[in-house]
């Protein structure tokens, strides 16, 4: 059956996110999913032109898909420009709630499975941490290489974040007056300035706190019970998701339902993935993302914890 596809625009203030939908055609009653990327990226980690990625994969199962673009990315307008002073903390605070309100608007109220790659991951836990009337309206949680802090300390680690990251990312910020990603080929999208800085500083092995109004995620995270969550991660990935760094995480979300999948040859899969691969490889589909099936449909005991 084929996928119906639509866009939808969701106001934010001064902005507007874009979310794609995706489901089968005729058929928009599915469970909803709200995907959400991570930085120097948008919606299109999750699906290609050519109807590849976990989006259209879960929209063929069955599911009502939303890929978000956050603010200033992908289609979502402005986009990043030197003027721009928004960062994570609005991300959190403004446009995750309003992603969720939109879509629960759309569905008469149902519930939503949220699912993240990487920082976006971050960004969701997050949310829910500040926002914890939110928790009951979010189903379950998806992570793909999602991780804080950089513990790892290896040779990738020393050029992606303490070079490329740490240093050369704000001798551009300081030329551009934000981050060009996209035009220097560093990334698929653009972050501005706020949003470098506080993601930089939250990958410091240091407490989970917003710099902007001093909210402290950790200890709020302590008090409540995030949804079941399965938080997959790659084998080949050293340093911008790499499995401890991705346990870490976990574990500092405080008690929840879990499971810390890892996707690698050892561990029965196809391949060793990498940060990228692990969403994009062509046998992704086969190999690993049927686990996310199960996830939603909420059989966890299918799922095994593999590290």
């Amino acid at each position: 059956m084929p996928l119906a596809q639509s866009d939808l625009h969701v106001p934010v203030g001064s902005h507007t996110l874009y979310l794609k939908r995706l489901h089968l055609e005729g058929r928009p009653d599915g469970a909803a999913v709200l995907m959400v990327h991570g930085v120097m990226a948008n919606g299109r980690t999750f699906y290609s032109p050519s109807g590849k990625g976990l989006a259209p994969f879960l929209a063929e199962a069955g599911y009502d898909v939303f890929v978000a673009d956050l603010r200033g990315r992908g289609l979502s307008r402005p986009k990043i420009g030197p003027g721009d002073r928004h960062g994570q903390t609005e991300t959190i605070v403004e446009d995750l709630p309003a992603l969720q309100a939109a879509i629960r608007r759309l569905k008469d109220g149902q519930p939503v499975h949220w699912v993240a790659h990487s920082w976006g991951g971050v960004h969701m836990s997050s949310c829910l941490v500040r926002f914890p009337e939110l928790i009951p309206q979010v189903r379950s949680l998806v992570y793909f290489g999602s991780k804080r802090s950089v513990h790892a300390r290896n040779l990738s680690k020393l050029i992606e974040v303490d070079f490329m990251w740490n240093i050369a990312a704000r001798v551009l910020i300081r030329a551009f007056g934000y981050l060009p990603a996209r035009r220097i080929g560093l990334g698929a999208d653009d972050e501005t300035d706020k949003s470098h800085l506080q993601s930089r500083e939250w990958a410091k092995v240091q407490p989970w706190v917003d710099s902007h109004d001093g909210f402290d995620y950790g200890a709020a995270a302590r008090s409540v019970t995030l949804p079941p969550a399965l938080y997959l991660a790659a084998r080949n990935d050293p340093c911008r998701g790499h499995p401890e760094d991705v346990r870490r995480f976990r574990d500092e979300s405080g008690p929840h339902l879990s499971r810390l999948h890892l996707l690698a040859r050892a561990t029965g899969h196809r391949h060793d993935y990498n940060h990228v691969s692990l969403l994009t490889h062509p046998e992704a589909p086969q190999d690993h993302f049927p686990l996310v099936l199960h996830w939603l449909a909420g059989r966890y005991d299918s799922v095994p914890e593999n590290y």
